[in-house]
């Protein structure tokens, strides 16, 4: 019940001008297939009026080629309101174009309209003068700190610069996480030897 009801309250996208093309349409498919009937009919015709002048009856031949004549004279007056429609579909047709583009231009100047409103051109002429401002304002503290300090006090900027650099770029080894093993007597030096024996006596004479 719910997609009966949506169904009919969606709005149809046809338009008159839709409905108008089609028509227009449909009747030059008319006039169409009403015109190959009646060139089908006129070539029939004329095979015979050739072959009632062959049998001698003329009267009727001459009959045949006058009626001919006539619906010549119909299909051309068809072809010229064939072209009319088609005509008439193609100006409508670009008209649809050109409203659609009337519309695209439409929504896109109230488009520029609200973003005019929300940033007028004192807005911007403010940013820009904030912006140049700001520059001038960097650009007199560059020349300050060019003039204040001396080759000295640039070559020293310029070694902790280094340092720092070079800093960053050494890398320390890792600290390692289990004890040292202790190194065996008979491993050690000679002066290391002394110094345990002088040791030994110093506790020695303590005691």
């Amino acid at each position: 019940m719910g997609n009966v009801f949506g169904r009919k309250s969606r709005s149809s996208r046809v338009t008159e001008q839709d409905k108008a093309i089609l028509q227009l349409k449909q009747q030059r498919d008319k006039l169409k297939q009403y015109q190959k009937r009646i060139t089908l009919q006129l070539e029939k015709e004329k095979l015979l009026a050739k072959q009632l002048l062959k049998d001698g009856k003329k009267e009727k031949a001459l009959f045949l080629l006058k009626k001919k004549r006539y619906q010549d004279q119909l299909l051309e007056k068809t072809e010229n309101q064939i072209s009319n429609l088609e005509r008439m579909v193609q100006d409508i047709e670009f008209m649809q174009i050109e409203m659609k583009v009337i519309e695209g231009l439409k929504i896109g100047n109230e488009c520029l309209k609200s973003m005019h409103e929300i940033m007028s051109i004192e807005d911007v002429e403010k940013i820009l003068d904030e912006t140049q401002e700001s520059i001038e304002y960097q650009r007199q503290i560059d020349e300050m700190l060019a003039g204040a300090l001396t080759q000295e006090d640039e070559d020293a900027v310029l070694a902790e610069l280094e340092y720092i650099t070079q800093g960053e770029e050494l890398a320390l080894p890792e600290v390692p996480s289990e004890p040292v093993p202790e190194i065996p007597e008979s491993d050690q030096s000679e002066p290391e030897r002394q110094e345990e024996g002088k040791k030994q006596q110093k506790e020695m004479l303590a005691a």
